[in-house]
């Protein structure tokens, strides 16, 4: 008697076996190719084990000028973060519109658009850090401006999609009415699209906080260029205590985010 549903199982055994052994072969491919050795890791657990538990513990106690300054580099961490998302966003916001294939009121131009930002988004914040180093030098505006390409080439693809997404016939009534560009944007899109904006604008500031701490250690400014001086000068002490607060400063955002979505209901 032939089972019932033996060919689909068969089927899907063949499938996973035929997955692993090429996730296998990629994987072994690929570590020849680059000529590492994907376990040297574990023959120097030893020498990782007592780097980490001989210099960075215990963190060291900030005190004095350390403190402020490690304060002063978490509050300028989280302003650069803030200032960059909102100004991405209010461009992201505009240009979304030319990138909507729905509304935009160009035929061609979501096309280029969307090209466009998907060039941008590409390049993470860390090249675009090194990339306005040489023109801008160390400082908060090259860690600005990093972020702030980074977050409006991300967002103008998520506000387009999230346009895509609204009722067509809120738009054509308006149209039909004879309701301007503007008029559709202001009392069609937005109250349609205004907290899926909002729900990626809070992602992009989860995003940005943590990418500001990286940018910061190739002279972006904030919390990343304090830690930098310190691992520089080998007090791993003080380096791990920063790193902790780093930690914190994350959970507290993330918590904060989190709580915001539940309360706009975003979830």
């Amino acid at each position: 008697m032939k089972r019932i549903g033996s060919k689909p199982m068969q089927s899907e055994k063949r499938l996973t076996t035929i997955l692993f052994f090429s996730i296998v072969g990629l994987f072994v491919a690929s570590t020849c190719f680059a000529r590492y050795n994907p376990f040297e890791i574990f023959f120097n657990m030893e020498n990782f084990r007592s780097f980490v538990v001989d210099d960075f513990f215990p963190p060291a106690v900030p005190t004095g000028l350390k403190l402020k300054a490690i304060f002063q580099g978490i509050l300028t961490t989280i302003c650069m973060a803030l200032s960059s998302t909102s100004v991405a966003a209010v461009l992201a916001f505009v240009t979304a519109l030319f990138a909507s294939k729905r509304v935009s009121p160009i035929q061609k131009s979501p096309k280029f658009v969307r090209g466009f930002a998907t060039f941008l988004r590409n390049i993470p914040a860390l090249v675009w850090a090194f990339i306005l180093f040489s023109s801008l030098g160390i400082g908060t505006g090259v860690g600005f401006v990093a972020l702030c390409i980074s977050s409006y080439a991300f967002m103008v693809r998520a506000f387009a999609e999230t346009i895509d997404d609204i009722s067509q016939d809120n738009l054509e009534s308006l149209q039909a009415a004879g309701a301007s560009f503007i008029q559709v944007v202001f009392h069609g899109i937005l109250p349609s699209c205004l907290r899926g904006f909002i729900s990626w604008f809070l992602y992009c500031i989860e995003v940005n906080l943590r990418s500001s701490t990286v940018v910061g250690m190739v002279g972006g400014g904030g919390i990343g260029l304090v830690l930098l001086s310190y691992l520089k000068g080998f007090k791993y002490n003080m380096s791990f205590t920063i790193i902790l607060a780093i930690a914190v400063m994350v959970l507290l955002v993330d918590a904060l985010t989190n709580y915001l979505r539940k309360e706009l209901d975003l979830e």
